[in-house]
């Protein structure tokens, strides 16, 4: 991987979280584990984990209703969740997936299958962050579009009522104290003018901060399409 991507292991046996740290961590990701379902909700609240791996069958807490509390939490509803489990029972699968898992392992597992399956994963939900923050760009500029076409409008609108005002002025005959209060109003629709323009004006820095923020966390399509082929090449060796 490109990143060193964190990797939450929940397991009551001890003989798989070793296992697993040791071989996770060889391959370069971070791992933290826990023993249990409550443990694993409290290290992804303070680990902040790229992946879940959790048995289902645990104490305190299962697999099942760790993966419930996860989706309810809006920190956390995003982390992907690879099930573990000795069952392999259609229904419990289909249960696994409608609770939002995104992968399932039946024990006993190959390792090479599931880190096939973790890459994939990863890959997903990377992927998956691209496309978000790009709908994200793209909804800021048809946000922004939208208040600039309106405000254009309303600019019209105001020089037309300003010409109005000017002729008004100009026109032969004009008492003084009239002219005044003609004066008075030009000052004010003025005023109006460049309160829109100054609000316009920050509308767009506004939004190009954020552009830029969104933007700092893309990836390029070419390095991520050659990232896609790294880990596919990986996948196959």
């Amino acid at each position: 991987m490109n990143t060193r991507k964190k990797i939450l292991v929940v397991d009551d046996e001890f003989i798989n979280l070793e296992f697993f740290e040791v071989m996770l961590s060889k391959l370069g990701f971070m791992v933290e584990k826990a023993e249990d379902g409550e443990e694993g909700l409290a290290k992804a609240r303070k680990f902040s984990p790229d992946l879940i791996i959790m048995d289902n069958i645990m104490p305190k807490m299962s697999g099942w209703e760790l993966t419930r509390v996860l989706k309810g939490d809006a920190k956390l509803r995003e982390i992907p969740i690879i099930m573990l489990s000795a069952l392999d029972d259609v229904k419990d699968k289909v249960e696994g997936f409608e609770l939002g898992v995104d992968d399932y392992i039946t024990k006993p597992f190959n390792f090479s299958e599931v880190l096939a399956r973790i890459r994939a994963v990863l890959r997903s939900r990377e992927l998956f962050a691209q496309i978000k923050a790009r709908e994200s760009r793209l909804s800021l500029a048809e946000d922004l579009s939208s208040d600039i076409k309106s405000q254009v409008l309303d600019f019209i609108h105001s020089m037309d009522e300003l010409d109005e005002v000017i002729g008004r002025i100009n026109a032969p005959g004009l008492p003084a104290a009239d002219q005044t209060v003609l004066l008075g109003d030009l000052k004010s629709k003025t005023q109006l003018v460049r309160k829109s323009i100054a609000a316009l004006d920050s509308r767009i820095e506004r939004t190009m901060t954020e552009w830029e923020a969104l933007k700092k966390n893309e990836i390029g399509l070419s390095i991520l399409e050659n990232h896609i082929r790294r880990s596919l090449q990986q996948e196959q060796e």
